[in-house]
């Protein structure tokens, strides 16, 4: 991440002629500086969950920028849940919890029903990362693809927990639709979105074994659409896949009610 970089003092907000553009970049930038060292002060306790922040005044002194930046600055920190405004009172910090609450935090990786509403997202997000992968991908993307994939297989033959080998192939195609966003969804939802743990403890061994077959077969279906450049099989070999796991989660639903 490029570090904000230096510009001088109420720059953007002087009254000297200076074209809009610049000026508006400027003080972006500074805006910018003072969040991240509003954030690191929070973050070394200086300010706690309840406290007020000093003035518009006393922030303008100690940054030595104008109250312009500061209200942006602030207003940054306001849309990411870490502080708000009260009328007439001030501005506070927010309770940590409030603070760094994350999407996908909440997800309970032991009940059903969690894991099929991750897997109804997956199947709406990674249909379309596997059909862009299918026209996207480069030679080292498929080499990276075949990889994984035999990774996962070798796995699975081993009788290993496949569920890190798993994610590893999925991430590998999101990396291949070379759109930025894919990949960091995956992240954020993280292996624990892998439906395997619940099946572990819920089937025998044959069962497993079964199971884990079949997943090698979906995903040698989906990578060989991708290297086949087969969009549309692609789509339809992840949607196969993403729907069979959320059938068999229904599955387990229906035997736990």
């Amino acid at each position: 991440m490029t570090k904000p970089g230096k510009a001088l003092v109420f720059m953007a907000d002087s009254d000297t002629e200076q074209p809009e553009r610049p000026a508006g970049n400027r003080r972006r930038t500074l805006a910018a500086s003072v969040r991240a060292r509003l954030l690191d002060q929070i973050n070394a306790g200086k300010y706690t969950p309840g406290d007020k922040l000093p003035s518009e005044a006393r922030l303008t002194e100690e940054f030595s920028v104008s109250r312009t930046v500061i209200r942006e600055a602030i207003a940054s920190l306001r849309a990411d849940g870490l502080v708000e405004s009260r009328q007439g009172s001030g501005v506070y910090i927010l309770a940590l919890e409030r603070a760094n609450l994350l999407p996908f935090q909440e997800v309970d990786p032991s009940r059903v029903s969690s894991m099929l509403e991750i897997l109804e997202i997956r199947t709406a997000v990674e249909c379309e990362s596997a059909a862009l992968a299918a026209i996207r991908r480069s030679p080292a993307q498929e080499g990276k693809i075949i990889d994984a994939f035999h990774d996962f297989c070798a796995a699975a033959e081993a009788g290993e927990k496949t569920t890190n080998a798993d994610f590893a192939l999925h991430m590998a195609i999101a990396e291949a639709a070379n759109n930025a966003r894919f990949p960091e969804f995956l992240s954020l939802i993280g292996p624990e979105s892998i439906p395997r743990r619940t099946l572990e403890t819920d089937h025998t061994e044959a069962e497993r074994a079964e199971y884990v077959t079949m997943l090698c077969t979906q995903h040698e279906a989906i990578v060989n659409a991708i290297l086949e450049g087969d969009e549309e099989g692609a789509r339809a070999a992840m949607r196969d896949h993403l729907r069979s796991s959320q059938a068999r989660y229904r599955s387990l639903l229906r035997r736990k009610a």
